[in-house]
């Protein structure tokens, strides 16, 4: 990694923050105060080994494991077993303590009345503490590293599940509950991993030990504290149990629909100010928020039953076994040393179990994060590759509707009984009103979605036969609405094309007409791209995602609405570049512009889910039919003279 550009030049110059205002764009790199301390931090930076990413559209069979802790666990058996070893030492050095105080009392204070015995006990207490921090010192080392390495693992394993899901999910999914479950439900695990599981195991480690100390001080009393109090522990612990689960699972909806709701007003911030939305914005929003707060109350209430209850039972108890060990001690049952010791083992007892308590928070939280995480991670993608999926052989591009019908809505169908051929290197555009199917066919092709009924072939072969990778591989789409990354011009345009050369594209560049643009920017094509391009105009983001396209050089071309955000000077040269962009290739253009569906060299009319009619421009202009009442609105309307203006003849 490193800050130098192409050719090993600064990528941040002197003159970075002052290029950039005269460009109109923030600054993006680094203040040139900044700049010794930065070079120096990166002088310093180890040298990471590169990063082998094995990706396949079908899970392994290790991915498909149902999501568990144990499982998670399970991957580093080394880290698990040395902290189950650290937690049963601490456990034992912690509870020495109290026998040392017997010892001291009956040997050293009753029978003998030795200074020497108290004070050897009292060194012995003291380097038990000692050695009973040092190892909670190292159980905490490990469990970190641990849970570190766990976390990294699912996150991975949730991100790449993004990466398998069809388009249906995302669209159906809000984006703020699927960022939720990467980040807030992954560090309930965490924390439940690093703190939660080890106190649970300690704590509950200590109750058995302690446990078994006050059968060997007293069976009487021990049994007692077992049949009185310990089943009262467990019917609350049970009820606990059962009634923050479903407040754990309530408040971990409500955080995600918090987040859901807040990505929402900030990625549309723009629209929300220019329809001063502000006022109802914030009133929706402490709905949304008063709903998770709600959910943190019911749990709160649940905590503070449980917590108090359990700590009376806890006061009951040693007040009843305190009158009864007083009862024994009077009847020479029991002498005074056993008796103190038997109660500082039983305030031992019931002190795990307020620790408990306050962690069952973090598991509960845990626990319910799991649920959902398994939730996401059953999810089955609605477009998967069958189990002997082929990778698709270097296609001519000719594409085939056999018989299609498909429907978003099982109740809706929004393609019926559609036939189409489009042969290779033939364009093709569609055209028709909104909603009448012509983005699904596009989207049919490149099996973002599959039919209902019917088939999908390109040069014969069904795509769902295939590899989606060698599929995707040799089709390429510009959308609507472009999207662009955080990263350079340069990573933009080699998005498709990683290995692209700076020949090839410098020539994508000059190709769609982004010259002007890359040579006015600060630091060229290494010009940072801010947050989707807020930065740059429509009509740039527009020519970006044409330039990417062009680079990744498909057999087969899709462009949904490729010129809508362009003004009529960006579109004449867009149009150009068309020209040289589709050479060659079979291209699907979803076009509402009717200067570009003249461009294609069919046109094919779509209507409440079928084809209407389809032929050249000028065939289906002579027919009188659906497009030329189209062609006739559209001249109505100014057409004629933005194409005599702005479009070349053919």
């Amino acid at each position: 990694m490193g800050w130098g550009g192409p050719g090993g030049g600064a990528m941040f110059g002197p003159s970075a923050s002052s290029a950039s205002g005269r460009a109109g764009l923030p600054f993006g790199g680094i203040p040139e105060e900044l700049m010794e301390e930065a070079t120096k931090l990166l002088a310093s930076e180890p040298v990471r080994p590169a990063s082998h990413v094995h990706f396949t559209q079908r899970p392994s069979e290790k991915e498909r494991e149902r999501l568990t802790l144990p499982q998670l666990l399970r991957a580093y058996p080394k880290w698990v077993v040395s902290g189950s070893a650290l937690v049963i030492v601490i456990s034992l050095t912690l509870q020495a303590g109290p026998l040392l105080t017997e010892f001291a009392i009956s040997h050293g204070m009753e029978r003998h009345k030795s200074l020497s015995v108290i004070v050897v006990c009292a060194v012995l207490y003291l380097a038990l503490a000692f050695v009973s921090v040092y190892f909670q010192r190292q159980q905490v080392n490990v469990t970190g590293k641990l849970s570190s390495r766990v976390m990294h693992d699912l996150r991975i394993r949730v991100f790449t599940q993004f990466q398998r899901l069809s388009l249906d999910f995302f669209t159906e999914e809000k984006a703020g509950v699927l960022m939720s479950r990467m980040t807030s439900d992954i560090e309930n695990l965490q924390q439940l991993i690093q703190d939660g599981i080890s106190q649970f195991a300690l704590q509950g480690l200590t109750m058995v030990v302690i446990t078994v100390i006050l059968f060997l001080t007293n069976v009487e009393l021990a049994m007692w504290t077992v049949l009185l109090v310990v089943p009262l522990l467990v019917v609350f612990s049970i009820w606990y149990h059962q009634a923050s689960e479903k407040g754990y699972l309530l408040a971990r909806d409500r955080i995600a629909n918090v987040l859901a709701d807040l990505s929402e007003s900030l990625y549309g911030i723009r629209v929300v100010t220019a329809n001063n939305r502000q006022r109802r914005n914030i009133r929706n929003h402490r709905h949304v928020v008063g709903a998770y707060r709600d959910a943190n109350a019911y749990t709160g209430r649940v905590n503070a039953i449980y917590g108090p209850s359990t700590l009376m039972i806890g006061i009951l108890g040693q007040a009843m076994l305190l009158g009864i060990g007083g009862h024994m001690v009077l009847n020479h049952q029991l002498n005074v040393a056993q008796l103190i010791v038997f109660f500082l083992y039983l305030n031992r007892f019931f002190a795990p179990i307020q620790l408990l308590v306050q962690q069952y928070t973090t598991l509960q939280q845990g626990r319910s994060s799991i649920i959902r995480l398994r939730e996401l991670l059953d999810t089955a993608p609605s477009v998967d590759e069958v189990p002997d999926a082929t990778d698709l052989p270097v296609i001519e591009g000719r594409i085939t509707f056999e018989h299609v019908d498909f429907a978003y809505l099982s109740d809706e169908p929004v393609l019926h009984d559609v036939n189409l051929e489009i042969s290779p290197g033939e364009s093709v555009a569609f055209v028709g009103p909104t909603g009448a199917g012509k983005s699904t066919m596009a989207k049919l092709a490149n099996r973002f979605y599959d039919p209902t009924s019917g088939r999908v072939l390109l040069d014969g072969i069904d795509i769902r036969t295939v590899t989606l990778r060698s599929l995707r591989s040799q089709l390429g789409v510009v959308p609507q609405e472009p999207f662009l990354f955080a990263g350079s011009i340069r990573t933009n345009l080699s998005f498709g094309h990683p290995e692209a050369t700076e020949d090839e594209i410098n020539t994508a560049v000059d190709v769609v007409g982004l010259r002007d643009l890359v040579d006015r920017l600060p630091q060229g094509l290494d010009t940072p791209v801010h947050e989707r391009g807020q930065t740059l105009s429509a009509g740039e983001r527009q020519q970006l995602a044409l330039a990417r396209a062009f680079l990744a050089r498909p057999r087969v071309l899709i462009l949904d609405e490729a010129t809508s955000s362009l003004d009529l000077q960006s579109e004449t040269v867009i149009e150009r570049a068309l020209d040289r962009l589709l050479e060659g290739r079979s291209a699907i253009l979803i076009a509402h512009r009717l200067t570009t569906a003249q461009r294609a060299d069919r046109i094919v009319v779509i209507d409440h889910g079928g084809i209407l009619e389809m032929g050249t421009p000028a065939e289906l202009l002579a027919r009188g039919g659906a497009y030329a009442t189209m062609y006739d609105a559209w001249l109505a309307s100014g057409g004629r003279d933005a194409t005599r203006a702005d479009v070349p003849d053919p």
